[in-house]
């Protein structure tokens, strides 16, 4: 039976896009599991590390040497190299996420998301680590053929972000197969919770009944999806890292429960009191053919496998972010968005 409390407990983890929205939550969750972290956050000149340095748990162990953040980038192969040296386990997180980016830049999702994980991959296996958990996403099954999606379902790059993460799934299913590399794919569904980006449908929708206002401008609303706490999916990464798996298993983690987009702002209005009408944001309208439609999944294998399953229901996770994203907004969002 899969037990963090014990097993991480001193064990040397290194989380790649730690600096991120589920990479910061998936730190947290480590150091309260008695993990030793390092933090491999994108470089940038001014020595940030994302949401960590939000993070009063991250503060708190590096002052007790349980944790430090290492600048740099997942596309340098020797900085990568050298930073996994003498770690026991791998959780890769770094990645580009944005999907409308990724109509406009897909060169950088490959090098990013698929050159990366090439690299982390290879300094995995040069330095002998006992596991590596890569990052996938629900989005690589495209539209399913059928629902509640399951491991084995059909992949389907309906976006340059899908496709480069399929890339990357295959590479590490590459190594587990051709050197026996110690690497499983953990593929979370729609994770959501503070710190997410307000590119994103939840926190865009919340930030705006937040700040008042009476239209909100959104994409389409037919699209279903299934939506996973930020803490739910970090206990994930935590189980994943220490659970008795072969290389190359893929688990997912997801509720089971999918709503639509259009029940989802309903939820959000019910949170918030703000009774906003709808508009059409076309800049949030995927191109044809790349729409995926519903995501649904089937945690059985979640739950079998590393004793996982979702501890927060979507009410209760919707709550939990709008008192986090309610301290955020100020005048500046307010005037953005109230109409």
């Amino acid at each position: 039976m899969v037990s963090p409390e014990t097993d991480l407990a001193g064990k040397k983890v290194l989380v790649t896009g730690a600096d991120g929205f589920i990479g910061s939550h998936v730190v947290e969750r480590l150091l309260g599991y008695g993990a030793e972290v390092t933090a491999f956050c994108m470089y940038n000149s001014f020595g940030a590390h994302g949401w960590l340095d939000e993070s009063d748990a991250f503060k708190t162990a590096i002052r007790a040497e349980q944790a430090h953040a290492v600048l740099g980038d997942i596309r340098d192969a020797e900085h990568v190299s050298s930073t996994v040296e003498g770690h026991d386990i791998v959780l890769h997180l770094a990645a580009l996420i944005a999907i409308p980016y990724s109509y406009s830049a897909p060169r950088s999702y490959v090098e990013t998301n698929i050159g990366g994980t090439l690299n982390v991959l290879e300094a995995v296996r040069k330095h002998g680590v006992q596991r590596m958990v890569n990052t996938s996403t629900s989005e690589v099954y495209g539209t399913p053929d059928s629902v509640p999606i399951t491991e084995s379902h059909t992949l389907k790059g309906q976006s340059p972000y899908s496709a480069s993460k399929i890339g990357a799934d295959k590479m590490a299913e590459s190594y587990a197969r051709s050197f026996e590399t110690p690497v499983i794919t953990l593929r979370p569904f729609n994770t959501f919770g503070p710190r997410q980006s307000a590119r994103a449908v939840i926190t865009t929708v919340l930030s705006q009944l937040l700040a008042g206002t009476k239209t909100l401008r959104l994409g389409a609303l037919s699209p279903k999806r299934d939506f996973t706490f930020a803490t739910d999916t970090a206990e994930g990464f935590a189980r994943a890292a220490i659970a008795d798996l072969a290389p190359g298993s893929v688990v997912q983690l997801g509720t089971g429960r999918t709503v639509s987009i259009g029940e989802l702002v309903d939820l959000c209005k019910q949170v918030t009191g703000n009774d906003a009408v709808i508009e059409t944001d076309e800049d949030r309208i995927r191109p044809e053919g790349s729409e995926v439609e519903v995501l649904l999944s089937d945690p059985a294998m979640a739950k079998d496998l590393l004793g996982w399953s979702a501890g927060t229901s979507l009410e209760d996770g919707l709550r939990e972010t709008a008192e986090w994203l309610n301290g955020r907004v100020d005048a500046e969002v307010a005037g953005r968005y109230h109409t």
